[in-house]
């Protein structure tokens, strides 16, 4: 994966900060597109493809939390960095649940947005088996059968479409069935940080995960209490 092939979208209504982040990112080789609202944004998103989007939270027009989810009803798989200057638990965490895949508070350096840009850019080409064609796909227990690169959750008459994160924490708990999966080791591997405020979001995608899992009771993720999690698969 090339930096001249990887665009990002940015969307902030500070034009300041707008500025400085493109003039930045832009001398380390991505290509950026800049928006000053959320409307704005979303007119962009639909008209081009690109690698990762970086939204403000607090915009006019559209909020960054809801052109999120209106870019997760047709696109699950691009990373959505968000922007703020709320440090509040609760911001963070539904932040994660419309969909982000990473969350800074203002002010932040631009040498950790790079790093944390890098690290999303890493998981993703992972995820997408860039050069590790041994990568196990498709998983199968009970009646399901999974397919991770396509983000699908097949079972008998029924296909569940997933999100990234639903997908890479199934694909995380699938790899160590019936074992015991900590919580910084699922933590790290999808989130790529073990933060107290992304583990509250992960509990709400593990719930998640149990709903689709519900058909057959031989499938079961169980809470290791105070430890983590283990996806139990009964013959």
């Amino acid at each position: 994966m090339s930096k001249e092939k990887i665009k990002i979208l940015l969307v902030e209504d500070d034009p300041n900060l707008s500025l400085v982040l493109q003039d930045y990112l832009e001398m380390l080789g991505y290509e950026i597109v800049s928006c000053a609202n959320g409307e704005e944004g979303l007119n962009a998103f639909k008209k081009d493809k690109y690698y990762l989007c970086i939204f403000d939270v607090m915009m006019p027009k559209k909020d960054g939390f809801s052109l999120a989810e209106d870019i997760r009803k047709t696109d699950q798989q691009i990373p959505i960095i968000f922007l703020t200057a709320k440090s509040f638990k609760e911001d963070r965490i539904k932040g994660f649940q419309v969909g982000g895949d990473d969350y800074m508070t203002k002010p932040f350096s631009t040498e950790e947005l790079n790093y944390r840009i890098k690290a999303i850019l890493k998981r993703c080409a992972i995820n997408k088996n860039e050069g590790a064609s041994e990568d196990e796909t498709i998983f199968s227990f009970g009646i399901f059968t999974f397919d991770s690169q396509n983000m699908k959750l097949l079972s008998p008459g029924k296909e569940q479409h997933l999100t990234h994160k639903e997908s890479s924490l199934l694909k995380t708990l699938c790899k160590h069935r019936n074992q015991l999966l900590t919580r910084e080791i699922a933590l790290k591997t999808v989130w790529g940080d073990d933060d107290y405020f992304i583990g509250r979001s992960m509990d709400v995608f593990i719930t998640k995960l149990r709903k689709y899992l519900k058909e057959d009771p031989r499938v079961t993720i169980n809470n290791v209490h105070g430890t983590g999690f283990k996806f139990v698969v009964e013959k």
